[in-house]
């Protein structure tokens, strides 16, 4: 089963081999995640202020190396892609752009998955972070089990550009300090009763 879209990869694309299949097939399927903590920037490195879950990410790497349990990636996926990324840690921070016009741009939002509005969707591609915990759920999906979301309130997702305002720019250093310390913390932490 592949959750991408297509022409992207998926984590039982064409180019598998079956034995590679059914071992990801299993992975997918086991009730308990892994330990690990997954640290996910997203966004769009060339939306001028999207890019800030991409540069936080960044910037947590070179803060804590290699090791500790703890894996930081990347990604420009949304939607159902964001199940191949996230099944399977036990731990999730997000990081991504917000435009809220409620607080001043640079703002660091803190928020749980419980805290996140679930919206009746059109269609599967445009699906939020919510609903994709969700479904990964409903599916019977090892998902994470500790989730906490850092969404940056940016000025302007929307030109084409590779630099962030200034007021988001000065952000980055903020946030990237409250994941690595949100991080370490779920990293040392037991995971929690799955739930029923």
């Amino acid at each position: 089963m592949s959750f991408g879209v297509p022409g992207q990869r998926s984590l039982a694309g064409p180019d598998s081999s079956d034995s590679q299949r059914r071992q990801r097939n299993d992975t997918m399927n086991r009730a308990a995640p892994a330990t690990t903590v997954l640290v996910l920037g997203l966004g769009n490195d060339i939306l001028t202020d999207d890019a800030i879950g991409l540069l936080v990410a960044r910037e947590v790497r070179a803060r804590l190396g290699s090791g500790a349990g703890i894996k930081v990636r990347e990604t420009t996926e949304m939607g159902l892609a964001l199940l191949d990324e996230i099944v399977d840690c036990g731990s999730l921070v997000l990081v991504d752009a917000v435009q809220t016009g409620k607080v001043p741009p640079g703002h660091v939002h803190e928020i749980g998955p419980d805290e996140l509005p679930q919206v009746t969707a059109t269609s599967p591609h445009f699906l939020g972070v919510g609903e994709t915990l969700a479904l990964g759920t409903s599916l019977g999906l090892a998902m994470p089990r500790q989730v906490r979301i850092f969404a940056i309130e940016v000025a302007d997702p929307f030109t084409l550009g590779v630099r962030l305002t200034p007021a988001v720019e000065q952000a980055v250093t903020v946030a990237a300090e409250r994941v690595v310390a949100q991080a370490r913390v779920f990293a040392t932490s037991p995971l929690p009763a799955p739930a029923l």
